[in-house]
């Protein structure tokens, strides 16, 4: 992340957005006890997060502007079967951001909160009975420009809005 921050400082002079965008949904039952499984999540969905803001966070503060946009989940408000691990994680995308928010003035952050989108963040299951569940749970899916198109609107608001945090889910979506 440090090297993309600075490859993006040479050739553009500064950095205006970091999306943080990346994350695995190895569910299971904790009963399961796929450890591996939860590193992983822990490392990319935590940890992930918070070396992107760790790369652009000085550069942001020398320019006095900035945003980042951190993907969290709808996971993020929600705990569903098989997904303790990976809501928590998401969970705490939210509040890493929220708690970044809070210690920024000049700095803004988003939090955009999918519901099932089209990815294949689902082919990380491992976990034949999770993944049951989570082919039914997505038979209603967003195409993920939508996803853009928030990310977007987020960044083209005036300096001066910071819009705190977007969910995005297909209609009618329960939880």
């Amino acid at each position: 992340m440090q090297a993309f921050v600075e490859f993006a400082k040479e050739k553009f002079g500064r950095v205006d957005v970091v999306v943080n965008n990346a994350g695995l949904m190895p569910l299971s039952k904790l009963e399961a006890l796929k450890i591996d499984e939860w590193n992983r999540m822990i490392d990319v969905n935590i940890r992930g997060v918070l070396h992107g803001i760790a790369a652009a966070l000085p550069t942001f503060k020398q320019q006095q502007s900035g945003q980042f946009v951190n993907l969290s989940s709808i996971g993020g408000h929600a705990v569903f079967p098989t997904a303790a691990v990976y809501c928590a994680t998401k969970y705490a995308v939210w509040a890493i951001s929220e708690g970044l928010r809070q210690e920024s003035t000049d700095i803004r952050v988003t939090i955009i909160s999918p519901g099932t989108t089209e990815s294949e963040l689902a082919s990380t299951i491992t976990d034949p009975q999770a993944a049951q569940w989570t082919a039914e749970f997505r038979e209603q899916v967003i195409p993920a420009d939508a996803i853009a198109r928030a990310i977007a609107f987020a960044i083209e608001q005036p300096a001066e809005v910071d819009v705190n945090e977007i969910i995005v889910r297909p209609i009618g979506q329960s939880s």
